[in-house]
């Protein structure tokens, strides 16, 4: 699936590369927050020492960043949306709508879902546009 980008999105995943050196493929604009999808195995170059690096950039573009790692198989996709919750299980139904079903532990439910509901809905948006998942609900 094609992704397209605004151009403050292209922005922000060119200075994150240069920033941070590593490698993103998405990028979602929010007032108060970037949510940039990270490429696989790439994810501790960006946060970097300490998390010195990911602060660093932060404080760059004066906005909260939450990083996701990709992965090639929509479940774990699914679960590296709603990291760091931890999440027992995903399934994904194919009848109808292509719909998520992820398995939370209680304690991390509220880890899943985030302030306003902001983690779950990243995690739909970019579950939707990367592995053409309608929705994502908590079991």
């Amino acid at each position: 699936m094609k992704v397209t980008l605004s151009d403050d999105a292209r922005q922000y995943l060119g200075f994150f590369e240069e920033e941070t050196g590593a490698t993103a493929t998405d990028c979602l604009v929010y007032e108060d927050r970037l949510v940039l999808l990270v490429a696989a195995g790439d994810m501790s170059t960006a946060i970097g020492p300490g998390g010195r690096t990911i602060r660093r950039f932060e404080e760059r573009v004066g906005r909260e960043v939450d990083l996701v790692e990709n992965a090639d198989t929509p479940t774990a996709f699914v679960e590296s949306a709603l990291a760091p919750a931890a999440v027992r299980h995903v399934t994904i139904s194919e009848q109808g709508d292509r719909v998520a079903y992820v398995e939370v532990d209680e304690a991390d439910r509220g880890v899943a879902i985030g302030k306003r509901g902001r983690n779950i809905e990243a995690a739909r948006k970019l579950a939707r546009r990367h592995h053409e998942i309608d929705d994502v609900q908590l079991t």
